[in-house]
């Protein structure tokens, strides 16, 4: 509870972004779980900000050192347990249970930077919840031992774990991505996961090590199953990716082959290196102006019409 800082950002067609204006608003003045709605004048620049916001205390939310690890202290766990046991099924239905992820290391990553380094950190997500590791500087095995906690809110919620290569004041570059539905999860079992494209489809390159414990109650679990699920209000724009620019390339390559082979043809037909085709070429096309000719290349996938 405090000050809550907030900057307005314009972006112009050549994406540069510029500071508009900015505001503050006191957290601790407003009601909890109420919308306040806030019209805030924006400093140095002429208009305001009219947003709304809602404070809903969340139980389970932290970041720690493996040192003190909630769950691992028997009183700690032993009241999250009863909290969540069957005789409380009937009470604040939308706190479902808790889930606790030790994000242990990495290891062999792909390399980002020049240097056949990367700066690595760690992303987690769990519906609207995010959080995320401290970066570990020019390391390919890096090791974060941290302990974050989550309350879920709906069972069959999947945790993203995502490690992104820092880049300074530019968009981190993605290095691996695994997702981890609730209901799969074993208790305190030390994980490998294999890390994945963006996509999920195929392998990426370097593995994490991931240690998850989760308690919920039953029957809130089912209750919230006939529910509608919690609307994703963070998205990701959509970055220069260097996957995306190298199979552009390839596809100017592609193009730039065909009209090579196109003229290649052309030429061969002008210069009657083959004559058997030549004149089918001229024959076809007796009936149009001596300088209008209508070729297909053999190889390519376009066509030139002269």
């Amino acid at each position: 509870m405090g000050i809550l800082d907030i900057e307005v950002w314009g972006k112009d067609s050549k994406k540069h972004e510029e500071r508009l204006g900015t505001c503050k608003v006191d957290i601790s003045a407003l009601p909890l779980k109420q919308a306040n709605c806030l019209e805030l004048p924006l400093d140095s620049c002429l208009g305001s900000l009219l947003m709304l916001v809602t404070l809903t205390p969340c139980a389970g939310v932290s970041v720690s050192d493996l040192c003190v690890c909630p769950l691992a202290d028997p009183s700690e766990r032993k009241q999250i347990t009863q909290r969540y046991c069957l005789q409380n099924s009937l009470k604040d239905m939308k706190d479902v249970g808790i889930l606790q992820v030790k994000v242990l290391k990495a290891a062999d990553l792909l390399a980002a930077d020049f240097s056949g380094k990367s700066d690595p950190f760690c992303l987690l997500e769990l519906g609207n919840d995010r959080l995320q590791t401290h970066t570990v500087y020019k390391n390919l095995n890096p090791e974060w031992n941290k302990v974050f906690t989550f309350p879920i809110k709906d069972i069959h919620d999947v945790l993203e774990v995502t490690v992104f290569d820092e880049d300074g004041d530019k968009p981190p570059d993605f290095l691996g991505k695994v997702a981890i539905p609730l209901l799969s999860i074993k208790d305190g079992q030390p994980n490998c996961y294999v890390l994945k494209n963006k996509d999920l489809e195929q392998a990426f390159k370097g593995v994490i090590y991931l240690e998850m414990d989760i308690i919920y109650n039953p029957v809130k679990a089912s209750i919230r199953t006939f529910t509608p699920r919690e609307k994703r209000f963070i998205e990701d724009s959509r970055k220069l990716s260097k996957k995306i620019l190298s199979r552009d390339v390839d596809r100017v390559k592609r193009i730039t082959m065909a009209i090579w082979n196109t003229m290649q043809f052309l030429k061969s037909c002008f210069q009657w290196e083959s004559t058997l085709r030549s004149t089918i070429a001229f024959v076809s096309h007796k009936g149009e102006p001596p300088l209008y000719m209508k070729c297909t290349p053999f190889s390519g996938d376009i066509g030139l019409s002269l």
